[in-house]
């Protein structure tokens, strides 16, 4: 009855996580959130006030498809400042959400027959919309023993004569790892001597916690600007999830395609949105340094506080706001068998929401968020810690 396109794909196993802690909430029951894939802080007041004087100006009409011109120069500016990389408005468009500008890109140039390379442990929605493409999915495995990292020689020993495209999420979600800017480069020399498209997911780019090298776009513009696309988004960086833009930097002509799909499904992002984007790209950026600075002092405080069991497993992720803490330890045949298992048991019984590692194809993990406060992560460690180690004595993991 459904087109066969459905029968590939599912609801995304993050937002499942998500919609189920919400539905608890509306039935007056307390959770601790740990799945929320979303900043807890407000969107930053200027940001806030420049939608307000949107609204009094009735700036709330059709904008052009693409974004409106005043954007779509913040995006280039911002690209510039931060990169150093030139770009037109000609090569921009503007997308609700980073989805979108990965979506777009997607069907514009990914077709049957093409092989596409994405890696794991990583965000499922890369994977799905390749499939989504009508292409093939080649899934790099990242480890746990080098902090995940994506390396370009598992990227290179996957490229076939059918190798049409490259998609890239780093800082990545959920390891919050990185790749590094010799291997991007390796990368982008190997892609532009064969012709293969470079997507790079870059929606948390400001959520880098040490000063590392990671100029990505500076690499593939000057490497191989003419088939990389860069995509980015508002939501992370400035709390505006909920606001829902994003964007791409791209050849012209593939923007004018994407721009194409983009007036048959969505049209324009929210004149609003656009207005309070502006301001969030052009004005002061303290307020992602404040933000960032505290998502460390979580991170920090969340690994110390789950260091106390030395049976989770984990690394200090390196960028976004997630822990991926190998859960393996207490699984059982005989008890909690999957880590899906285990958080589903963590949301029922002691009211704690996490995400399973099977929602980024890593069994025997779970992703913590540390978007949320100290006093709410210290709740939902310490509820943690007591029900896995409960489990020995239930008799539901090996001891």
């Amino acid at each position: 009855m459904l087109a066969n396109r459905t029968t590939r794909i599912a609801v995304s196993p993050t937002m499942k996580v998500a919609a189920d802690a919400l539905r608890l909430k509306a039935q007056g029951i307390d959770v601790v959130d740990l799945g929320a894939g979303e900043p807890d802080f407000p969107t930053p007041p200027h940001v806030s006030a420049a939608a307000h004087a949107a609204i009094d100006a009735n700036f709330t009409k059709y904008t052009s498809n693409s974004g409106t011109e005043e954007l779509k120069r913040a995006v280039c500016a911002r690209y510039k400042a931060d990169y150093g990389v030139e770009y037109s408005t000609a090569e921009t468009i503007i997308t609700a959400g980073g989805k979108q500008a990965l979506f777009n890109a997607a069907m514009c140039l990914f077709g049957p027959g093409d092989e596409v390379i994405t890696h794991m442990p990583g965000w499922p929605t890369l994977v799905e919309q390749i499939k989504l493409a009508d292409a093939t999915p080649v899934v790099v495995r990242t480890h746990a023993e080098d902090g995940f990292e994506l390396r370009a020689d598992a990227i290179l020993r996957a490229i076939t004569g059918r190798t049409r495209g490259i998609v890239i999420n780093s800082p990545g979600n959920p390891t919050g790892a990185l790749i590094s800017e010799a291997d991007m480069a390796a990368v982008a020399d190997e892609a532009a001597r064969r012709g293969i498209w470079l997507l790079l997911d870059l929606c948390y780019e400001k959520l880098i916690y040490d000063p590392t090298p990671h100029n990505l776009p500076g690499i593939l513009a000057a490497r191989h600007r003419d088939r990389s696309v860069f995509c980015g988004s508002a939501s992370k960086a400035y709390a505006m999830t909920g606001w829902r833009c994003g964007w791409a930097l791209a050849p012209a002509d593939l923007v004018n395609a994407c721009n194409a799909i983009q007036s048959h499904s969505t049209s324009n992002v929210c004149s609003i949105t656009q207005k309070a984007a502006v301001a969030a790209l052009t004005g002061p950026q303290s307020c992602v340094t404040a933000m960032l600075d505290e998502y460390r002092h979580r991170r920090d405080q969340t690994v110390k506080w789950l260091s106390a069991e030395p049976r989770l497993r984990l690394r200090k992720p390196a960028g976004a706001f997630y822990l991926f803490v190998d859960v393996s330890e207490f699984l059982s045949p005989d008890g909690i068998r999957t880590s899906a298992a285990l958080a589903e048991a963590l949301l029922d019984e002691a009211r704690v929401a996490v995400t399973p590692g099977e929602a980024f194809d890593a069994p025997g993990f779970i992703r913590i968020s540390y978007a949320t406060s100290l006093d709410v992560l210290r709740r939902g460690i310490r509820t943690i810690l007591e029900f896995v180690r409960a489990l020995e004595t239930r008799g539901r993991a090996v001891g």
